[in-house]
């Protein structure tokens, strides 16, 4: 079984029984089926071939979508960081899945909540999701050293985070300054050797020209967090979340798993949605902007045919506390994509600085020593012929041979009596 270590299976959860015993069936992720965690009874989700997966216009949105989770629940607030999550009624939970902060409290379900229109079930399973985890941690670099070992006995949480998905129809008008590079020939004055001189040279000018346009582009599934237990850098670090295959919801889906509800409600995921539609709007066209440069962009956009979808989407959490500050690290519960969060260890950093200067200087002092020795060697001689140290002729000795012959000057040889 895959299902939440954290969520404690209780006799509410009956209303999806293990065919075989009775059992209360989970949303096993390897299996990608319901699954008796008693006898290990599989039973594949209800086909549903007459339902469809909504697109709900914007305008209609609170008269048309449904509500509540069509399950019984009860809901849990996160006293540190705010999440509210959703679990099986009667079910206990002591953690945060989101902070790993214990001041977790039960508190009323909110029934008019809009009910998810579709979900991703989990396809990655908590062994995965495991491995990914150590294999993350492996490849920290300066981190403290205590960090693997408190991090090994954390558990990965499986939690379906809530999304808004948007699609539009855009039509914009823009306008611009469209700026032409052209070069000129200058002439300019140096110095050389002490001499001024004349040179030219090419300098880049931009002629400046009024330009217009229009585009139309249509968004489909444009994704906007509602989650308030994920930081918004984090999550958004998630690229690989495959909305085609999404599923229309069913509360068996959540058996066994917890489900954070949406902390930001429609109006303010449209406003969201539609502020990074007209972001990449504005790319676009600052894209067709002729010439080499542009200055002086206005974008103006009707949005048209706009409807939405509240989807659940499936993310393994690890959520522990260095220092008592929460770190999480997330895994992709469709893909296996990761992304994360750790503490950094300042003596480890400082170390480190220190060796790399360390090095520096040695190879610095090396390279001084090297360029001393070098013109040292190349350093011609001043000493001249009249200031060098005069060394004294000595003219050699005489000196008596055996035959008792005297060797005289100029090389005179007398012979004396012996």
């Amino acid at each position: 079984m895959n299902q939440d270590p954290n969520v404690q299976p209780s006799n509410a959860v009956d209303t999806f029984p293990c065919q075989q015993c009775g059992g209360a069936l989970a949303w096993d992720a390897s299996k990608r089926a319901m699954q008796c965690p008693y006898c290990g009874h599989q039973q594949q989700m209800p086909v549903q071939p007459d339902r469809q997966i909504d697109e709900i216009p914007i305008e209609e949105g609170f008269r048309r979508a449904a509500r509540g989770l069509g399950v019984a629940v009860q809901t849990i607030n996160c006293k540190d960081c705010g999440a509210t999550v959703n679990v099986g009624e009667g079910e206990r939970t002591t953690k945060c899945a989101f902070c790993g902060s214990h001041q977790v409290l039960q508190v009323e379900t909110d029934a008019g909540a809009i009910r998810p229109e579709s979900l991703v079930p989990f396809s990655i399973d908590k062994k995965i999701a495991n491995d990914r985890f150590a294999a993350w941690l492996a490849d920290l670099w300066f981190r403290p050293n205590d960090l693997k070992k408190m991090a090994k006995v954390q558990e990965m949480g499986g939690v379906y985070v809530p999304y808004w998905t948007f699609d539009a129809h855009v039509h914009s008008d823009w306008t611009a300054e469209a700026g032409y590079h052209y070069y000129e020939t200058e002439e300019y004055t140096t110095y050389e050797n002490g001499e001024s001189v004349t040179r030219t040279r090419q300098v880049q000018h931009t002629r400046w020209e009024s330009a217009w346009g229009r585009r139309d582009d249509d968004y489909d599934d444009t994704l906007v967090c509602a989650s308030k237990g994920l930081p918004p850098e984090l999550i958004e670090k998630f690229t690989t979340f495959n909305t085609k295959l999404l599923v229309p919801y069913g509360p068996q889906y959540l058996a066994g798993w917890r489900a954070e509800a949406y902390a930001i409600d429609l109006q303010n995921a449209h406003n969201i949605g539609r502020g990074k539609m007209a972001a990449q709007q504005e790319a676009l066209c600052a894209r067709d902007v002729p010439g080499d440069t542009h200055r002086g962009l206005v974008v103006n956009n009707q949005f048209s045919r706009e409807t939405f979808k509240h989807v659940l989407l499936p993310v393994w959490i690890a959520a522990y506390r260095y220092n008592d500050k929460p770190y999480r690290f997330l895994v992709n519960g469709q893909t296996g994509e990761v992304t994360g969060e750790a503490p950094y260890s300042f003596w480890k950093i400082f170390f480190f600085v220190t060796f790399i200067l360390a090095v520096i200087g040695v190879i610095a002092f090396f390279i001084v020593q090297a360029q001393e020795a070098k013109k040292s060697k190349s350093k011609p001689s001043t000493d001249t012929e009249e200031e060098a140290p005069k060394k004294k002729k000595t003219k050699p000795k005489a000196a008596d041979d055996e035959e008792g012959r005297f060797y005289g000057p100029r090389g005179l040889v007398v012979q004396v009596p012996v």
